[in-house]
């Protein structure tokens, strides 16, 4: 069994000295005695056979052997550092990893700022982050695989908050032939045109929901997808304003002017999957997201 002959103390000692410009700014640094540090790297070097430092005038340098070894020495010092701060973690009962399932009709820069504030507030706890569509989302509670979920429905047994509606808008490119008819769209117009619809990631009990009267209709997994599609002038579809907004301001995209049903608005809620067992790192995610939708 290997048997390191070097420790952390003293590779954290050459650190500081080279960190600080010298052995006694070091020994301040570290409240040690400069002999202290001197004994430290003097073994250090005793342990590898190599000069790690070398003297230079009243200060000493890190010899080509000493950038080396140092540069990787850090990269394990960061890794114990975060080991530590795991261990603080998990003795104040944090969870060492969160899954969160977002329902991908959710505003990608909201989740963003959660996300960023979620890393500050808990930077040793893990993320696991899956977007789905529809019925995805009411599976990641059924089947357990996610503690924390955005979704559009409420699975039986389980219990949720609204967090955000989502107003989606029927739109379609300026010069798609639907915009070209001059006049109040009907539902036999739509029916003619080709749709872009969002599948399901689901696979249990995969549903259907909107208006899917078209027999001409092109099914996509991302919602980044389906707008390039409706851009590109590929079709129409109903997409969230959210995402929307600026191609439309832009003149990229327009509102179809449908008689009835241009515009729906659909709640997303937040649900913990099983609140008995949510930890306080699940729990701390749930507020920020919280927080981060009630400032807009």
């Amino acid at each position: 069994m290997f048997i390191p002959r070097t420790t952390l103390e003293q590779w954290r000692v050459l650190q500081s000295i080279v960190e600080h410009g010298g052995f006694a700014q070091a020994a301040a640094a570290l409240h040690r005695s400069q002999s202290s540090v001197s004994y430290a790297v003097a073994r250090l070097q005793e342990s590898l056979g190599l000069e790690l430092l070398a003297p230079e005038g009243r200060k000493a340098r890190l010899t080509e052997a000493g950038r080396t070894l140092l540069a990787r020495a850090e990269e394990v010092l960061e890794a114990a550092r975060r080991l530590e701060g795991l261990a603080a973690t998990l003795r104040q009962g944090w969870e060492p990893e969160v899954r969160l399932a977002v329902d991908a009709a959710f505003p990608t820069p909201l989740l963003l700022q959660a996300l960023a504030r979620f890393a500050e507030l808990a930077p040793q706890t893990r993320l696991q982050l899956r977007e789905e569509v529809l019925s995805g989302a009411d599976e990641a509670c059924i089947d357990g695989s996610a503690d924390l979920v955005i979704a559009a429905r409420v699975p039986e047994g389980h219990l949720g908050d609204v967090l955000i509606e989502v107003e989606f808008i029927a739109v379609a490119h300026p010069n798609h032939p639907l915009h070209r008819l001059g006049r109040p769209i009907e539902a036999d117009d739509l029916r003619q045109a080709q749709q872009v619809v969002l599948r399901d990631s689901g696979r249990i009990k995969p549903r259907d929901e909107g208006w899917l009267g078209s027999t001409r209709r092109w099914t996509v997994t991302g919602m980044e997808t389906a707008l390039s599609m409706v851009a590109a002038g590929l079709g129409f579809a109903w997409l969230p304003c959210h995402l929307i907004q600026a191609r439309i301001e832009a003149g990229e995209l327009l509102p179809l002017p449908l008689r009835e049903g241009q515009r729906r608005k659909a709640p997303l809620y937040l649900i913990f999957v099983q609140p008995e067992l949510a930890g306080p790192a699940t729990r701390q995610l749930a507020e920020v997201l919280g927080q981060t939708v009630n400032r807009t």
